[in-house]
């Protein structure tokens, strides 16, 4: 892989020795995930435990459509109840999306505190709605560098919904890769853990993600073709697929290609694959 995990196109298909990115015109052959996972409705798909969604090309669907960048982010959000709905009705029970990342405080502020208003309002409108069809809320990322109000908001719907246990949606918000690792090292230094003491599982409860299963799939939206900093200790085993679809217009359709493309793969883990 390259520095940015970088992913296949249309046109050509990097597979690296540990995991593959698929797009929705190519696919690999091959069956099922590690470990079983639910099944759709359609017993010929297999689907995966835990997704994760890199949501890109809100500001080029506004571009297209001669919009501002901050109309294109709020109609990004408008999306996310039917995908939400869709994954769970795939029988996914981990669903985590990429909000915010620690690299987004470059934008321009006006951007950035516009931003910060549409999440609070998606919060507001949508909690109940994520309470009433059994969807627990947990936060990745550094909460207390967010504005106030947000964080209170989020403790607010991570209380609310802390008992259900229909799916699990991950909020990463202000999170990075990297600051997530960064983090992990200096509590297990400030636990004085010995060092003998650390290994993958021991270091993987010091993560935002402790307690959350590695994602099997990770999808982005908008053709781009790298991580850009998300879940890059837990993406290690990941399945990776790229759409040119912009995430406004990323619907069930397109979900239905993804679990589609994720059941074609077989997983090796590092081992062989079937005969």
């Amino acid at each position: 892989m390259s520095h940015e995990s970088r992913v296949t196109s249309r046109e050509s298909r990097v597979t690296s020795h540990e995991s593959r990115v698929e797009s929705p015109e190519s696919r690999v052959k091959g069956q099922g995930s590690r470990g079983g996972g639910l099944q759709t409705p359609d017993s010929r798909l297999q689907t995966p435990d835990s997704v994760a969604i890199i949501m890109d090309g809100n500001g080029r669907w506004a571009k297209n459509k001669g919009l501002t960048r901050l109309q294109g982010h709020r109609a990004g959000t408008e999306n996310i109840r039917r995908v939400i709905r869709a994954f769970a009705n795939h029988g996914v029970k981990y669903l985590t999306l990429f909000a915010f990342s620690t690299e987004n405080w470059r934008r321009p502020r006006r951007e950035v505190q516009g931003l910060f208003r549409i999440l609070s309002g998606v919060i507001d409108r949508e909690t109940a709605n994520l309470h009433r069809e059994g969807v627990k809320l947990v936060h990745l990322g550094d909460i207390d560098g967010l504005p106030k109000s947000l964080q209170a908001k989020v403790r607010k719907s991570i209380e609310l919904t802390k008992d259900n246990t229909r799916m699990t949606l991950g909020l990463a918000l202000n999170y990075g890769g990297r600051a997530d690792i960064l983090n992990a090292v200096r509590r297990i230094i400030k636990n004085g853990i010995a060092a003998e003491d650390i290994d993958e599982a021991a270091f993987a409860r010091y993560l935002y993600t402790a307690g959350l299963p590695d994602p099997d799939l990770i999808i982005r939206t908008a053709g781009e073709m790298r991580l850009s900093n998300f879940l890059i200790w837990q993406a290690a085993y990941s399945e990776y697929y790229s759409t040119p679809t912009l995430w406004p217009d990323f619907d069930e359709k397109e979900v239905d290609l993804a679990i589609e493309a994720y059941s074609q793969r077989e997983r090796r883990f590092g081992g062989l694959g079937s005969p």
